[in-house]
């Protein structure tokens, strides 16, 4: 049975100065040292590790994040793998495996029950792995910090894969006023519209491209990732009052962000949506303050 909307929803996007990364040499890795890692297809654009081990650093814990290219085509074997390293505590996830990794997880936060996936895994004490999404909570954050909240926006998003649906589930729970969505991929639209319609009826759905009076348009696809991906969308159909985010954090300025401050457009990177999420992993790791 799908969890009652109440309990997926996220927190109040309480807003306070992001987690810097900052200049603390951790321990030297020994054998005691734990291990983490950042699933993703690629994985060279991964600012997780950058953030997250000195994170570590200043907690005081013996820890390393580090980056494992797992092919799409090899997840499970990967993934079982790596859950059959006794020390090895938690996993993070990029792009493209967020669905697929809920397979993955022994149990579900009601939140990623919700959406069908996740973007951080922990190995419980039981050996049971516990997966939760931060993305969406991440996203919003990073919006309310800027002084950008989506409360009666009108928003497109292009992307319906795990990170879409984080992003379109927070921004709905905060009030946005209506949310189209585009994706190349017609199953992936009608898994968003089902899980995402019934609760908030009438606020979500499908559309070829942004509307003419989107508030708030964002991509949540991995296209920029290579310079020569096709823009998600053409922002000079946007008025010249939206914003234009996008979730790509490498490179900075991604392709659409460039052709939309060049239309006058304001713009919001991605790396906001990492570090508002800095706090949220520290909890759900059980770090120290």
């Amino acid at each position: 049975m799908t969890p009652a909307p109440e309990a997926a929803r996220p927190g109040p996007p309480v807003v306070g100065p992001p987690i810097a990364a900052p200049s603390v040499p951790g321990p030297p890795i020994s054998g005691r040292t734990r291990l983490y890692a950042v699933l993703g297809d690629p994985i060279a654009q991964a600012k997780a590790p950058a953030l997250l081990n000195p994170l570590f650093a200043a907690s005081g814990v013996d820890a390393v994040l580090v980056p494992v290219h797992a092919p799409a085509d090899r997840l499970d074997e990967v993934v079982r793998g790596l859950k059959a390293v006794a020390n090895l505590d938690g996993l993070l996830v990029t792009v493209p495996h967020k669905l697929a990794m809920c397979g993955h997880a022994d149990e579900l936060s009601p939140a990623a029950a919700l959406l069908g996936s996740t973007n951080a895994l922990r190995r419980e004490p039981d050996g049971r792995w516990y997966g939760d999404n931060f993305d969406g909570t991440g996203f919003v954050r990073g919006l309310a910090a800027e002084g950008r909240h989506p409360a009666g926006q009108r928003v497109a998003l292009a992307g319906a894969g795990g990170a879409g649906l984080a992003i379109a589930a927070a921004l709905l729970t905060e009030g946005a006023a209506a949310l189209t969505v585009t994706d190349p991929d017609q199953g992936r639209v009608d898994a968003l519209l089902e899980r995402l319609g019934t609760h908030w009826p009438g606020r979500v759905t499908a559309a070829p491209g942004p509307p003419a009076d989107t508030d708030l348009a964002v991509n949540a696809t991995p296209l920029g990732l290579d310079p020569a991906d096709p823009l998600p969308f053409d922002p000079a159909l946007l008025p010249p009052g939206a914003l234009v985010a996008d979730i790509i954090m490498t490179p900075a300025e991604t392709p659409l962000l460039r052709a939309a401050a060049a239309l006058g457009r304001a713009t919001h990177p991605g790396i906001h949506m990492l570090t508002r999420q800095l706090p949220l992993y520290r909890s759900f790791f059980r770090l120290p303050a």
